[in-house]
């Protein structure tokens, strides 16, 4: 309002009758002429929001409040409200606060913090495969906490371990994990000491039992859509039948 008032007595400095000037602006006529008869445009805000009375105004000094206090939310306002004996519906609530908002504008909302699966799955993916944002984040968090510092480079040297197949290595890593104090990881030892050589195999080895686990959630897959409607004679004869049309 304040700025089409501003425009339209620019124009009218400049000697362009009303029609001229509604064209130019893009404004009715009728708008034009209003404009121009008032001295200020403050004239033609008294009434539009001041004046007129609102079955919000007894819950001003609420959203007010809670405005300050960083709710931005309309939907959570209205039903602060609406426990508050507010009779309205909610589309008078945002309209307000799209006001609010405009006028007393807040800064965005503090980042969400990572949970502690997002800092797991940062800790084991390949650092290669982290945003910029991630690999920042985990940075902070890492050097804010020395013992997870120290649990996350045993777990990259224990990724290093399986991509390079240096199954020689994995006592020496063991050792390690144990001679350190980290908690997390002396069970996850403890587990790989109890078949050591299956597992210094399968760091070694190029071999994997990748095809044999395939078949195996195949037939499990053949035997869940057969759950009780048959037996293990019609079990076999799928399977049969399956691994005949693969050859």
């Amino acid at each position: 309002m304040r700025e089409q008032h501003a425009a339209v007595h620019t124009l009218l400095d400049e000697g362009l009758g009303l029609r001229p000037i509604a064209r130019r602006l893009g404004l009715a006529r009728n708008t034009v002429r209003r404009l121009a008869n008032a001295a200020t445009a403050d004239e033609l805000l008294v009434g539009r929001w001041t004046g007129r009375t609102s079955i919000l105004d007894p819950y001003k000094p609420h959203l007010h409040q809670r405005w300050a206090e960083g709710c931005t939310v309309a939907r959570r306002l209205f039903e602060e409200v609406r426990e508050r004996g507010y009779p309205g519906g909610e589309s008078v609530v945002k309209r307000y606060v799209q006001r609010l908002r405009e006028a007393f504008p807040h800064d965005d909302p503090p980042r969400k913090a990572p949970s502690v699966r997002d800092v797991t799955s940062w800790i084991t993916r390949h650092p290669d495969r982290l945003h910029d944002d991630q690999a920042q984040q985990l940075k902070q968090i890492l050097a804010r906490c020395p013992a997870l510092d120290r649990t996350a480079e045993h777990v990259r040297t224990f990724a290093d371990l399986m991509n390079d197949r240096r199954g020689q290595d994995l006592g020496q890593w063991m050792d390690g994990v144990q001679a350190d104090d980290v908690p997390a990881l002396h069970g996850f030892v403890n587990g790989l000491g109890q078949d050591l050589d299956a597992v210094v195999a399968g760091l070694s080895l190029r071999y994997s039992s990748g095809a044999v686990e395939g078949h195996n959630n195949k037939i499990k897959m053949i035997k869940r859509q057969m759950f009780g409607r048959a037996n293990f004679d019609l079990l076999r004869k799928r399977v049969l039948l399956a691994a005949r049309g693969r050859s």
